[in-house]
């Protein structure tokens, strides 16, 4: 049995090739036993779970719903685009929300689980809007917005955001080496494993005699693959 492990797929409308690539993977990778783990920003934004049939969420929830009636146990990261999708989306797509970081034990391996912007401690200005948009108060008043308007206002923040990147520096949109020591400290795992940043690769560190590893996932839009962690270890592999 296998845990697999995607993130930033960023499935959308306007993107039908990743929506077909991602249903495609559903039906062909994971397998009856499996633990399949989606860390965050499967959809390009979430406006609110009653937007759950629009076409592509309706699409891609039944999937993954389809995904655990064959054997699959499916789990949850919320990630920055698609932080809004709550308890509704979770049942009807039977999976198990985490919250972050979560720790879990994978073929004797204490490893971390997380979607990876926490870690991203140097981009202040993001860090301030995540802890805001995060609180009960600012999503209440939010998800009281009528859909159309709540569409309107996450592409303008989009929109917003896009220019933004264009004038930071790349290293404050990176994992910050001292956060990233802090969550292994925190939670004692050897293993880490996030997405966010789009740079996939795996990165070796020690604290001391311990090894410690850390899984960068690659964004769909770039290079479509996933993590494989079994018995015979960790492997990342493609999906064209």
């Amino acid at each position: 049995m296998a845990a697999l492990f995607v993130a930033d797929l960023h499935l959308a409308e306007q993107r039908p090739a990743g929506r077909e690539r991602f249903l495609r993977f559903l039906r062909e990778v994971p397998a009856p036993g499996d633990s399949l783990y989606v860390l965050g920003d499967l959809f390009e934004y979430w406006a609110g779970d009653d937007d759950i049939d629009a076409p592509v969420n309706r699409a891609v929830v039944d999937a993954l719903a389809a995904c655990a009636a064959r054997g699959t146990t499916s789990f949850w990261i919320a990630g920055n685009r698609d932080f809004l999708a709550g308890p509704a989306f979770a049942a009807a797509a039977r999976m198990c929300a985490l919250a972050e970081p979560c720790v879990v034990e994978l073929h004797g391996e204490r490893t971390v689980l997380l979607h990876g912007d926490l870690l991203c401690t140097d981009d202040r200005a993001y860090q301030a809007f995540r802890a805001e948009s995060r609180s009960a108060h600012w999503q209440r008043a939010f998800l009281a917005r009528p859909l159309a308007e709540r569409r309107a206002a996450i592409a303008s923040m989009r929109a917003r955001s896009e220019a933004e990147k264009a004038t930071k520096p790349a290293d404050i949109m990176d994992a910050n080496p001292d956060a990233v020591a802090a969550t292994f400290a925190a939670t004692g795992a050897t293993r880490m494993i996030h997405g966010h940043t789009h740079r996939p690769a795996c990165h070796e560190t020690a604290a001391g005699a311990t090894r410690l590893r850390r899984w960068v996932l690659p964004a769909w839009d770039d290079a479509p693959g996933y993590l494989r962690v079994d018995a015979a270890g960790v492997r990342a592999a493609d999906f064209p």
